[in-house]
């Protein structure tokens, strides 16, 4: 499809739900690509090891009895790996899938570090007219169609055929500088090691920084951590002292809360427990 991007799997999962902690896949289906060229594609059915939720099955058409002898995560980890190892994982809304498939490998005691692509953000970037991405909304406005809307393979091909219809609209050249933007990712400073925003779940919470010799820099609060905490490396600052801060960071911690209000809470005691302790010249409270 694009010939300069070596190697991305387009991959797409279905779930039992919308919580990567606790629901589990149930089907996963992907397309490997090498230079522009189609080289493997893969699907399979999976035993989730829960009750698949009825609404789900209406929506997917996966039922119980169809992922009963299905393969579990575990026996296709493997495999899986093997398709997805040195390519860029590219999905739409691709937090959702990347999130689960972190959590399926974390329960297997390994961790997944993967470079990923969000055809989402990408698709906002290339038709900035339009309000809405999601693959419905694409298809409609593209006149898309498939006979197989919320099952994995189904929407895998949906994401492909849009991709390549928007390289001949808009140009191969145009794509590939706008994914290539998406794949810079954030600017790190120098001593941070950028493997932790993978770990960072998008949920609420409150995150730490600190700088050299373990000195706290700042505390924060947000509903989703892991773009809050992205966004302080963005380059695109406020202020001096955002920038400064974004600078000196060498190691960030994050807790985990209930929702906003436990973050607003949390948040609040760490500062009044930091402006009891003896103050650092970089502490910004």
């Amino acid at each position: 499809m694009f010939s300069n991007l070596p190697n991305y799997v387009m991959l797409d999962l279905e779930t039992t739900g919308g919580t990567p902690l606790y629901d589990r896949i149930t089907e996963i289906a992907l397309i490997r690509f090498e230079y522009g060229e189609e080289t493997e594609r893969w699907q399979t059915l999976i035993n989730p090891g829960i009750s698949i939720p009825p609404f789900i099955t209406h929506l997917t058409g996966i039922t119980n009895e169809m992922v009963k002898d299905a393969p579990t995560f575990e026996e296709v980890a493997h495999t899986l790996y093997g398709y997805i190892e040195g390519a860029v994982l590219a999905a739409h809304n691709v937090r959702f899938d990347h999130g689960f498939l972190k959590n399926e490998y974390k329960r297997l005691g390994a961790v997944l570090r993967q470079k990923v692509m969000c055809t989402v953000k990408l698709s906002r970037k290339l038709y900035p007219g339009h309000r809405g991405h999601g693959l419905d909304a694409i298809m409609q406005r593209h006149g898309l169609s498939t006979d197989a809307r919320h099952r994995a393979m189904g929407d895998v091909e949906l994401v492909v055929a849009y991709l390549d219809l928007a390289r001949r609209e808009l140009g191969e050249a145009r794509v590939l500088e706008t994914v290539a933007s998406l794949l810079r990712g954030p600017s790190l400073p120098a001593g941070l090691d950028g493997a932790f925003l993978d770990e960072i779940p998008d949920s609420p919470g409150v995150y730490l920084f600190y700088g050299e010799n373990d000195s706290p820099l700042y505390i924060g609060k947000s509903v989703t951590l892991r773009s809050r905490v992205m966004s302080h490396f963005s380059g695109d600052h406020a202020s001096s002292r955002a920038m400064r801060i974004g600078q000196e960071v060498r190691r960030v911690e994050w807790r985990e809360t209930a929702g906003e209000l436990g973050a607003l809470l949390l948040e609040s005691r760490l500062i009044k427990v930091q402006k009891r302790r003896p103050r650092t010249p970089s502490w910004p409270l």
